[in-house]
């Protein structure tokens, strides 16, 4: 049974699901961000709040963090690399890690560096999670579809959904979790990138007929051969499934990209049409959306600061 789990990374998708294991497992013993001691000394006074609810939650040094039974790695792409380092003394014989990091290759870059730990494959999709300060609202809060491609991970996965189960977490056991992985992949590579850009919400993105639109299912049919060259098949289906279900998030709400463009920080970029760019070149066809997503957050990137 897993009674304790440690978080790498305090953003939108963190704070979400620390503030749903805590109430629901009805115990802040349970759960731990895990950080460095610079950050421990910024944060571990601050008060957050979810929905308006005040949040006090556990915080330790990666010092002195002893082995979880569950490491969930909550970081943008550009931290990863110094959340693997964080990471270092939870990872114990039997820990599982869970990524709801975005993109189709964290679990691959995580296994590099933890090769004999239990890895599920994961998605957090259909939420709308935003944090501004200490603040985390939303109007959907999404579920997390679990699964692996690795028999030998099955008790793992068992040990997961046991644990949301009690905790009332929201959650889809996939029989398919490598279609889900890359059905995400599509929908953020379109949304994501399409409200940074053209600085839109998810309502003007989701507009039929604007610009931004047509760069919205542009980039998204441009993953369904990267996806067939691994595998996976995507259709014209999926690409309406990943608007309808933007369609259901609020409105006014934008992704972490976009947030990102609002608040002077580097994005994701590298891990979307960075990527996309990569495995097109790797399998010889264009991808001219993605391209120009690439190019022109480069551009906007290059006014902000160092954040």
């Amino acid at each position: 049974m897993i009674k304790k789990i440690a978080i790498i990374g305090m953003g939108a998708l963190g704070l979400l699901y620390a503030g749903q294991l805590t109430e629901g497992l009805g115990s802040t013993d349970c759960v731990a961000f895990i950080m460095d001691e610079d950050r421990l000394k910024r944060h571990q006074a601050e008060q957050y709040t979810i929905n308006g609810v005040k949040k006090r939650f556990c915080m330790v040094s990666a010092r002195e963090a002893q082995p979880a039974d569950l490491c969930i790695v909550a970081v943008k792409y550009n931290a990863l690399g110094s959340a693997l380092d964080t990471m270092r003394n939870v990872i114990g014989e039997n820990t599982v890690i869970l990524s709801v990091m975005n993109g189709v290759h964290s679990e691959e870059i995580i296994k590099e560096r933890y090769p004999n730990a239990k890895i599920l494959l994961t998605v957090a999709q259909g939420m709308d999670a935003m944090r501004r300060g200490n603040d985390l609202k939303y109007t959907q809060c999404g579920a997390l579809r679990i699964g692996t491609d690795c028999e030998d991970n099955l008790q793992a996965l068992d040990s997961v959904e046991e644990l949301f189960r009690r905790a009332k977490v929201p959650y889809v056991r996939e029989k398919d979790i490598l279609y889900r992985l890359w059905f995400k992949f599509m929908l953020n590579v379109g949304i994501n990138q399409t409200c940074m850009v053209f600085d839109v919400d998810y309502g003007t993105a989701t507009t039929e007929g604007t610009e931004a639109n047509r760069f919205l299912l542009g980039a998204m049919r441009e993953v369904i051969p990267i996806a067939k060259a691994h595998g996976v098949t995507l259709t014209e289906d999926d690409v309406q499934q990943c608007i309808a279900i933007e369609k259901t998030l609020d409105p006014k709400g934008y992704p972490s990209m976009a947030q990102d463009r609002k608040a002077g920080r580097k994005s994701e970029v590298e891990m979307f049409a960075g990527d996309m760019l990569r495995m097109a070149e790797e399998i010889g066809i264009k991808v001219p959306c993605n391209r120009f997503f690439y190019d022109r957050v480069q551009e906007i990137e290059s006014r902000f600061g160092t954040k």
